[in-house]
């Protein structure tokens, strides 16, 4: 991993659409830092697109889009559940603290299949929580739709052992999994952030991302970044990368000299910095 510094100019002068993983990018203990959301603003003030694409729950992600939880995101969508599902703004119009943003969801899975993977996702979760000392489901107040998720490290701590215990399972009920920084996640499709990055992408624009990855950069943390990393020409770790560097086999280009939120709004400054071309 290079620092951020080694990004040549040209080449992010090129750069039109910022993806970006959310927990521990863009935010510390679940709370985005101020930085990191003026970031998100400069960048779309700018004229660049911007999507995160998180593992977390449809709905811990509706209040950060529709302004509930204080003013709607700056993003033009946000895809959830690592890459499975993603809202959508219906209009772009100003927030007002008595009506919040208007919001549309798109997915993937048809709705038969939704209902029939979550009755089989609440078998595995009965069967880890049964055989795993210590196993908690991620607390998803608000729903998730399409894959089965248990903390590890948010708001408990459960040593290495004990994770590849509860991966051992759901991949044994043919589950495909992935870790982010703070959850086990599994799910019955084979979902991830690449595939999702694609599918947003096709949906909202009508284009391939596999043509145009010149012009778009990643900006992640752990694990479950990795499709990320391996398939983006750009691709930038938050100094917090650190701790998962060891057990990664595919990394980010480059990595920041901030954490977190700051790291991110270390990306921002490097693309806001450079005069833009037209596209």
């Amino acid at each position: 991993m290079l620092p951020l510094t080694h990004w040549p100019a040209e080449q992010r002068r090129r750069i039109t659409g910022v993806f970006t993983d959310i927990d521990d990018t863009l935010t510390t203990e679940g709370a985005i830092t101020p930085d990191a959301l003026q970031a998100l603003a400069d960048l779309k003030a700018a004229g660049l697109v911007v999507l995160p694409i998180t593992g977390r729950h449809i709905g811990w992600c509706v209040p950060l889009m529709d302004g509930g939880s204080s003013v709607p995101w700056p993003a033009d969508a946000m895809v959830a559940e690592n890459g499975a599902l993603a809202l959508v703004p219906t209009t772009n119009g100003p927030h007002t603290s008595s009506k919040r943003r208007q919001l549309s969801r798109l997915y993937q899975q048809d709705a038969e299949t939704r209902t029939a993977h979550q009755a089989r996702m609440e078998q595995v979760a009965a069967q880890v929580l049964a055989k795993v000392p210590g196993a908690l489901r991620a607390r998803d107040t608000g729903g998730r739709e399409t894959d089965l998720a248990f903390d590890y490290n948010e708001y408990t701590h459960l040593p290495p052992e004990t994770v590849q215990q509860i991966l051992a399972i759901l991949q044994g009920a043919g589950m495909y999994t992935t870790v982010s920084s703070i959850h086990i996640h599994g799910c019955f499709d084979d979902y991830n952030k690449w595939l999702g990055a694609r599918w947003i992408v096709r949906e909202l624009y009508g284009r391939d991302l596999t043509q145009e990855l010149d012009r778009w950069v990643f900006v992640g943390d752990s694990g479950n970044d990795q499709p990320m990393f391996q398939h983006f020409t750009h691709s930038v770790g938050v100094a917090n990368i650190r701790r998962f560097e060891a057990a990664l086999t595919h990394r980010p280009r480059y990595i920041t000299a901030s954490e977190r939120g700051g790291g991110f709004a270390e990306v921002a400054q490097a693309l806001l910095q450079v005069s833009r071309r037209p596209s």
